[in-house]
């Protein structure tokens, strides 16, 4: 059921625009079975039909249907003319960027003013787009209509239908393309990364120089020094040769731990600087320079690769094939 919200009526001040909807809805669906009645009073069965019943009804009918024309065109007049009002109105209010958008954006209000057999069908659509001026103004609620929620629901479902088979037709195309040996991966290094080594480069030395202060920190590096200094130590014990300075007496243990501390604090600062000194221009050079994979190698890392998004390929599509629709139904 259609539910009219009088104060929202009264707010928006459209009480008369409101008046003229109905009546042009009135209008509209008079015309509609005027020109079906008509259209059938042509036929004979139909008019065989008429007689049956009763046949003063096709006798006087029969001058209405002479002049169908000229009272379609009454109509007409009045369609047009309440066009060419909202027309106005709509410029005077400019409620589009240009006067001559109206038109436009409303065709099937103007086509259906002519008075052919083929263009009369578009003043049914008069009647949705009275009613969903109604609903813009939130004059009438739909929402809660039954036919709404049907056509809303049915709607939802071919565009699921229709955009899923999209999907799946292109990630079906991708994967076909990646099967016969697309140079994706090539194309990726080549027209992705090395248009963006530059701040690659300057990402990687920032991050790595942050990670040297913070390791020089007393407090966010305490659990990276204590971990450097426990292998070093457990390195230094374990080595033979270092080992041997405790059969000196009485200083050897205490080399071994000056030792142990000495090397372990070289290490730190050695890794505390290696971050620091990474310039945006040495992670370049070494990105470009750097040893790389053996041919076979990288071969077999592209091959896997591929592998890989063919797979999450291969799911995405069952993902999106997923008819979730279907649990409005189970859900009943």
């Amino acid at each position: 059921m259609l539910k009219f919200n009088r104060d929202r009526l009264r707010a928006s001040h459209e009480g008369i625009w409101l008046a003229i909807d109905f009546i042009m809805l009135g209008l509209l669906i008079l015309n509609l079975a005027f020109i079906l009645f008509d259209s059938l009073f042509m036929t004979d069965y139909f008019r065989a039909t008429l007689d049956f019943i009763s046949p003063s009804i096709a006798e006087y009918y029969r001058p209405l249907h002479n002049n169908f024309i000229l009272i379609d065109l009454c109509f007409v007049a009045v369609f047009f003319t309440e066009f060419c009002l909202r027309w106005f109105v709509s410029v005077k209010r400019k409620e589009y960027l240009r006067w001559y958008f109206f038109p436009f954006i409303h065709w099937y209000d103007l086509i259906g003013c002519i008075p052919l057999g083929a263009t009369r069908i578009f003043r049914f659509l008069r009647i949705f787009s009275i009613i969903y001026r109604l609903h813009k103004y939130k004059i009438v609620d739909l929402t809660h209509s039954k036919i709404f929620q049907f056509i809303a629901f049915y709607y939802d479902v071919f565009i699921e239908e229709l955009s899923d088979r999209i999907v799946v037709k292109v990630l079906s195309d991708a994967q076909k393309d990646l099967r016969q040996g697309s140079p994706l991966i090539d194309e990726i290094a080549t027209k992705v990364v090395a248009t963006r080594l530059d701040t690659l480069s300057a990402w990687i030395a920032s991050t790595m120089a942050h990670a040297g202060y913070s390791i020089e920190d007393e407090e966010a590096g305490l659990m990276i020094r204590d971990h450097v200094k426990s292998s070093v130590a457990k390195a230094v014990r374990e080595n033979s040769e270092v080992s041997r300075l405790k059969l000196v007496p009485v200083l050897g243990n205490t080399i071994e731990q000056t030792l142990e501390s000495a090397v372990a604090d070289i290490v730190i600062q050695s890794v505390i600087h290696l971050l620091k000194d990474m310039s945006p221009q040495k992670i370049k050079y070494f990105m470009t320079h750097g040893v790389t994979a053996s041919l076979l190698e990288e071969k077999a890392l592209d091959k896997e690769v591929l592998a890989i998004l063919d797979e999450c390929i291969e799911l995405l599509k069952g993902h999106v094939s997923n008819q979730r629709w279907k649990t409005h139904f189970e859900q009943d």
